[in-house]
């Protein structure tokens, strides 16, 4: 339970990758809402990637 912290950035990096490429539907309708998940595409991966790095750091 040390690293709950990785863990849930992990799930949501996993998340935000997946709604940025569209496996994961949003709301269409809402303007910022369509800008934000293209967002998505960049940020899901990149916060999984700070979430393993983190997982491996000495502490």
């Amino acid at each position: 339970m040390a690293n709950i912290d990785q863990i849930i950035m992990f799930g949501a990096g996993l998340w935000m990758t997946a709604a940025g490429f569209g496996f994961v539907r949003t709301n269409t309708q809402v303007p910022w809402l369509v800008q934000l998940t293209r967002h998505f595409r960049w940020m899901g991966p990149l916060l999984t990637l700070i979430a393993v790095v983190l997982l491996f750091a000495p502490s």
